[in-house]
């Protein structure tokens, strides 16, 4: 368990540890000569059961709330000390509400300097820190007479929080691992030093991770957990971690970063999030408010946003960052004023990745809403009504660190339609699956009533028609889900209803099937151009570019470049030798393409374009990286 110290400046924070440990926390030489806490101090007290009892001093001084705020962040148990004979002071009401934005709701009060008061200047305090604390989460937490002089007090405090310590329920820790980074220093011959409170899951030698917002992946050379060297260490743990990587120094590392799971490893530079104002804030918050946000040990300015009404009050907003912040759904803040006086509010994140826009949308705020609930399954359930493209559950899993069997429950939700996606399943209300199911079948009748000579879209067409905000492999398991139903048919790459049928007439059929047909065929990776064709059947050229446009429409051609026709089975073929000179990392290129093909590079060029106009693949560099589930729709059967 890790203890966090709380209160005035010289109520005997530092000297109370030191009674209950042994350990002096003041460790720097301006510390030893001003008599105050500057940085955050740490001591340990080892309990019957061998685990180790931590302890985070933080300074009680007006100007250092946001180093008393990095060390508050992650704690476990909250011991306020209060000097008997000053009573409850500024810092300490500022404290309570840091602590009560927090979210902390276990602690104790430690009244300390006893020896210095009468009994009823004791009471005085008591009653008056009563008052303070009525409406918080430490309401009506113990209060223990203390003095580290003479050492009234100290035995029973301390007893009672190694009971408190023993009847602990341990942090879950299947989730992915995070730790907030408090400090980092360089120790000769063992290297970069990183210590912090384990929000997380475990970390154990050899893992390897990522410093947060910076990206960079490190190795755990060693472990420290509750100042012992352990094999594994644990959420709800101060850790120190000894870290390796490429070019990773020190001064890469500040207090405010995170060391994490690289699959946690989110930057953000907005957030949208649960915000509370203190009831000391006489007028709500005005939009655009340059604020301090402190996240995790992190003290980051940036602007309040407002996300309902026209000012910020008790609801929902949206932090804008002036740099990127590593945070994750349920992550507590504080937001205090731009001068860093003053402490005005503070809450929970919502979402790490808002949209760049519609942010005040009823539908938006609905999403937002249902993201407040606590148990991630009522947050999902109330959400799938509130989007109208899924919830993709892989990336959720991710952005709201769940544990497996969290993800597995929520995947298993018989009240939501599932598709697989580009991170895992993505879920939907049934209704809005249904709605989707509608678009498409609007799309392809308006389609087929525009164009009525086409046999219908393709389906990367059809997508940007109907759902261009859905990813490809949900759009496609949409498609699948119709087809099965057999609201819509394929015919090679062409989508479209079944009622819709194209026809040639008997003669052109005749003269598609007996005399072009085969002459495209004869070089299917190289075909005759129209003019060729023409001449060879000795035809006019504008007959043999209509039926071929008409070719097009029923799906027995591609026109892959201008008056140069494809049949769909070359095209089909095309696309294999596509991804199979592509490889692993599915980028293809002009000249191993060229030379599988046995053609020009010219024609290699226009094929490969083609594909890149139909969305199939795109362009990046020198290359064509390709769309896997897209492309392969064009192995589907053709009449």
């Amino acid at each position: 368990m890790i203890v966090g110290t709380a209160g005035h400046i010289d109520h005997g924070k530092t000297a109370l540890v030191r009674a209950l440990t042994g350990v002096d926390t003041d460790r720097l030489p301006e510390e030893k000569a001003r008599g105050i806490t500057i940085e955050l101090g740490y001591a340990y007290q080892p309990l019957d059961s061998g685990e180790m009892l931590g302890f985070v001093d933080v300074p009680g001084h007006e100007r250092l709330v946001h180093t008393m705020i990095a060390g508050a962040t992650g704690i476990d148990f909250v011991l306020l000390a209060v000097a008997a004979d000053d009573g409850p002071m500024p810092q300490t009401r500022e404290h309570v509400q840091v602590l009560d934005l927090l979210g902390l709701t276990r602690g104790a009060v430690a009244l300390t300097k006893i020896d210095r008061v009468s009994a009823e200047r004791a009471q005085r305090a008591t009653v008056a820190l009563r008052q303070i604390l009525a409406g918080t989460g430490l309401a009506g937490c113990p209060m223990f007479p203390v003095s580290a002089l003479t050492g009234e007090g100290i035995g029973e405090l301390r007893r009672f929080l190694q009971q408190v310590a023993r009847q602990r329920t341990p942090r879950p820790t299947g989730a992915r691992f995070r730790l907030a980074v408090d400090r980092s220093f360089t120790l000769t011959g063992i290297g970069t030093i990183v210590t912090g409170t384990a929000y997380s899951g475990s970390v154990q030698i050899g893992d390897r991770l990522a410093i947060s917002p910076l990206g960079r992946e490190v190795r755990v050379r060693a472990v420290h957990a509750q100042n012992q060297p352990v094999q594994r260490g644990l959420a709800g743990q101060r850790c120190a971690l000894n870290l390796a990587g490429t070019d990773v120094h020190r001064q890469d590392l500040h207090r405010g970063d995170w060391v994490l799971d690289p699959a946690l490893h989110f930057p953000a530079s907005r957030l949208d999030v649960e915000l509370r104002v203190l009831a000391t804030e006489e007028q709500p918050l005005r939009h655009w408010l340059p604020v301090h946000c402190h996240l995790g040990a992190g003290d980051i300015t940036g602007r309040l946003a407002v996300l309902e009404g026209d000012s910020i009050a008790p609801g929902l907003a949206q932090l804008v960052l002036d740099q990127p912040l590593a945070a994750l759904r349920g992550d507590r803040f504080i937001v205090r004023d731009q001068s860093a006086q003053r402490t005005l509010g503070g809450g929970r994140v919502l979402d790490v990745a808002p949209p760049a826009r519609g942010r005040r949308k009823p539908q938006r705020l609905a999403l937002l809403r249902a993201f407040a609930h606590p148990d991630p399954l009522d947050a999902v359930r109330e959400a799938l009504g509130a989007t109208e493209y899924g919830l993709d559950l892989g990336l959720l899993g991710r952005q709201w660190n769940l544990e497996p069997a969290q993800e597995t429950a929520l995947a298993a939700l018989p009240d939501a339609a599932s598709a697989p996606g580009p991170n895992g399943p993505v879920l939907f209300a049934p209704e809005r699956w249904q709605a989707l199911r509608d678009r498409v079948l609007s799309a392809l009748g308006g389609e087929h009533a525009r164009f009525p000579e086409r046999l219908g879209p393709d389906r990367e067409r059809l997508r940007r028609m109907a759902a261009p905000t859905l990813s490809r492999p949900v759009f496609t398991a949409l498609l699948d889900d119709l087809t099965a139903r057999g609201q819509i048919a394929r015919t090679g790459p062409w989508m479209h209803l079944p009622e819709h049928q194209m026809r040639l007439s008997p003669e052109d059929e005749a003269l598609w099937r007996d005399r072009i047909a085969p002459l495209l065929r004869a070089q299917p990776f190289n075909p005759p151009r129209v003019r060729d064709i023409a001449r060879r059947l000795d035809l006019e050229e504008e007959r043999v570019r209509r039926l071929l446009k008409h070719l097009i429409g029923i799906g027995e051609v591609f026109q892959v470049a201008r008056d140069h026709f494809f049949t769909s089975d070359a095209v089909a073929e095309l696309a294999a030798i596509m991804i199979d000179v592509a490889g692993r990392d599915g980028e293809a290129c002009a000249a191993k393409f060229r030379d599988r093909i046995g053609g020009g590079r010219k024609v290699a060029i226009h094929i490969l374009e083609f594909f890149d106009r139909l969305g199939y693949s795109h362009r990046v560099g020198d290359g064509h990286r390709i769309f896997r589930d897209t492309l392969l729709g064009l192995n589907g059967s053709h009449r």
